[in-house]
């Protein structure tokens, strides 16, 4: 059980350093998008390569980090019934989804973007735009990568609902283990 929960731990280690070095992309696109406008509208000129620069950013910046907002739990998901569910049937829950939609999608995404991606880089893709940005394949590998991070966050949430269901969530640190409900009625001391 410790060699899972160490699993664990390295797998979210990863997607915490993937997602906290992409998050920064965020200022990267505020400034290039506020310097395109700028240039758009008080110099009435565009430099075409720039505006492929912050779709292209922002593109790299959602599918680098999928797997850190997995790991934080920061997915849209429907709450009335898990959010107040034991850590037990978190675990039933989490287990389940991971095994039958979470790695299928993955693995889904993986192999039809393999193509998709492979052709891009034996052509040495760029920008649609003439004076675009070049090498448009390095963002479409990060199709590939989106894939890989969540299946390696969604193993991870199998491996953590494994060790709940056997007794062993005191092997993880307590920011990979599941939120604690407060009894209803009482409100937590802040």
């Amino acid at each position: 059980m410790r060699a899972i929960a160490f699993v664990v731990r390295a797998i979210s280690a990863i997607n915490w350093f993937i997602g906290n070095l992409f998050s920064w992309l965020a200022l990267g696109i505020v400034v290039v998008c506020f310097t395109v406008v700028v240039q758009r509208y008080v110099f009435s000129f565009s430099i075409l390569w720039m505006r492929d620069l912050y779709i292209w950013l922002n593109g790299a910046m959602f599918t680098a980090v999928a797997g850190f907002a997995l790991l934080r739990n920061d997915h849209v998901r429907v709450d009335i019934f898990y959010r107040p569910a034991s850590a037990r049937r978190k675990a039933m829950v989490d287990l389940f989804g991971v095994v039958a939609f979470l790695l299928p999608f993955c693995w889904v995404t993986f192999v039809y973007a393999w193509p998709f991606v492979a052709r891009s880089w034996r052509i040495q893709e760029g920008s649609s735009n003439v004076g675009g940005m070049p090498a448009l394949f390095i963002l479409k590998t990060f199709i590939l990568g989106f894939a890989v991070l969540i299946a390696m966050q969604g193993i991870a949430m199998a491996l953590r609902s494994i060790l709940v269901l056997t007794g062993n969530e005191e092997l993880l640190p307590e920011r990979l283990r599941y939120e604690r409900q407060e009894p209803s009625g009482t409100e937590a001391s802040v």
